[in-house]
């Protein structure tokens, strides 16, 4: 089975990449821009895989997708890329329209055309998996509610806008001309190979470097965590297993507070990495303003891929956070030259009127 995974140079496109790859049964081929937050060193340990093959390309050409498709004999395409951090979106809105919603469009155009001229039996196999995230949802209160499948969408950022809009796109390509098209929409995302701008694991880095730890607000709202291998086992049976047309949410049934996430963080460095001096990380938390937009609470239910396909999360979120702690500790190699050449965890996100 050959896959074509784009963004795979990014956070979950990389983890699945690694993840296909170790079954010697697919192929895969990564198609990825390599804007600031894609990093091939995520790839290390496939890069001379012999089911392994990266294209640099943008899905804004419609084009060089299509010829990656038909060279390629893709069977499933796995749509990963996308801008996705939502402070980038407050700040500069165009570039989350261009990808995610221009971008949606266009790889949407070259599969359409690319499927049409398959024969029967490889057309009927063939599915675009759109990968997609709950904050198209909105948010909810804090004393209870769950996101499933069939929640109506209410996105508050730029960027849930922009997913939301191509989410739609997907499922209009699906209705309108019969694409055999899957959707997901997963919780927050964390583990190795984490951009540094994300919150676990600018608050590692920053840590280590005796930097303040910036919390919004109160550190109130809410986040569902997810590790991110346990998203990738679930985008695998999503696409190779789910239903044209219908959609999984994914989560990892772990609710916390950004303030306990970061007191998690300095507790385990308390006894990973001790300060000087016998202080302790969480003298380091500081509580700035809140992002405009700020959703208060996000939470997956998660029953129907559970049930429908067999997937489950295999990390809770202690032995998840344990386990990218340590990552984080024993990989400098991979989060040096970021915090050193692209981003060193200035604040991002405070704008308050459109830029460019």
């Amino acid at each position: 089975m050959n896959f074509l995974v784009t963004g795979g140079a990014g956070f979950i496109g990389s983890a699945v990449c690694r993840h296909l790859c170790a079954n010697p049964a697919y192929r895969v081929t990564n198609l990825d821009k390599l804007t600031y937050a894609g990093n091939l060193a995520s790839l290390r340990q496939i890069e001379n895989a012999h089911n392994y093959r990266f294209a640099q390309a943008d899905i804004c050409d419609e084009r060089a997708v299509l010829d990656l498709l038909r060279r390629d004999d893709i069977d499933i395409v796995m749509n990963l890329a996308a801008e996705s951090h939502v402070d980038r979106s407050i700040d500069g809105p165009g570039a989350f329209i261009e990808t995610n919603i221009v971008g949606t469009y266009k790889i949407l155009n070259a599969a359409l055309e690319y499927w049409r001229g398959l024969a029967d039996d490889r057309k009927s196999r063939f599915r675009f998996h759109h990968v997609s995230t709950d904050e198209v949802f909105g948010d909810l209160p804090f004393d209870g509610g769950m996101f499933v499948e069939e929640t109506p969408y209410a996105p508050s950022s730029p960027y849930s806008a922009s997913k939301a809009a191509s989410d739609h796109l997907v499922r209009a390509w699906h209705e309108t001309y019969g694409l055999p098209v899957v959707l997901s929409n997963c919780s927050n995302n964390y583990g190795p190979y984490h951009f540094p701008e994300k919150l676990i694991p600018l608050v590692i880095l920053n840590a280590l470097d005796e930097k303040p730890l910036p919390v919004y607000g109160a550190g109130a709202n809410v986040r569902d965590w997810l590790f991110v291998e346990d998203h990738a086992r679930a985008l695998e049976l999503v696409a190779t297993k789910g239903t044209p047309g219908e959609s999984y949410n994914v989560g990892g049934n772990s609710e916390r507070t950004n303030l306990a996430v970061v007191e998690t963080i300095c507790d385990l460095l308390d006894i990973r990495r001790p300060r000087a001096g016998g202080k302790r990380y969480r003298e380091l938390i500081s509580f700035v303003t809140d992002r405009p937009g700020h959703d208060r609470r996000y939470a997956i239910d998660a029953s129907k891929i559970s049930r429908e396909l067999g997937w489950a999360p295999s990390e809770n979120f202690d032995s998840g956070l344990a386990r990218t702690v340590d990552w984080f500790l024993d990989n400098k190699w991979w989060w040096g030259p970021i915090r050193e050449q692209r981003y060193a965890g200035e604040r991002l996100g405070e704008a308050r009127k459109v830029g460019a």
